[in-house]
């Protein structure tokens, strides 16, 4: 999935308005100008679309953290310039304050099953010998399945339109 895929599905799910979602930058101290998010929204075969750098999504996530569960006090996490899917999926967890349970149940809901031993591989530190890569297909999934929880009664093909 591209940063633009994600970025694209976490305002449909969570039905971000485009205002909302330069105070969500604000929030992790990253000045972002209204065009440049909705360009970062256009189709891929836009002539106006802007791919989205792992730094702007990092800075966006941390964001979105901040604007979930309260900024927290002090300095502000600067956002990583090297992102993967691991470190999305951790940062969306963070966010939603989920656990296990809540994100197997997402996964339930997109119809891909996962055991908890799975899960907990994929919040590893890379050099654990359990670690395992978060593919695409894997968040995915768990976008999907959040998106079916928050917005029910949505087609899930609406959001690749």
């Amino acid at each position: 999935m591209t940063n633009n895929d994600i970025f694209r599905r976490i305002r449909y799910t969570f039905d971000l308005k485009d205002s909302t979602i330069v105070d969500i930058f604000a929030l992790a101290e990253v000045s972002v100008a209204q065009e440049q998010v909705t360009a970062w929204l256009k189709k891929d075969d836009d002539d106006a679309f802007v791919t989205m750098k792992n730094r702007e999504l990092a800075a966006f996530l941390n964001g979105f953290i901040s604007f979930k569960r309260g900024k927290r006090e002090g300095p502000q996490p600067v956002p990583e310039s090297q992102l993967n899917n691991n470190m999305v999926f951790q940062k969306l967890r963070i966010a939603l304050n989920l656990k296990a349970e809540d994100i197997l149940a997402a996964f339930e809901l997109a119809g891909f099953n996962l055991s908890n031993h799975e899960l907990s591989a994929f919040f590893r530190k890379p050099s654990h010998k359990n670690y395992r890569e978060c593919k695409d297909q894997v968040l995915r999934n768990f976008l999907l399945g959040i998106q079916l929880q928050l917005r029910p009664n949505q087609e899930a093909s609406s959001s690749e339109s």
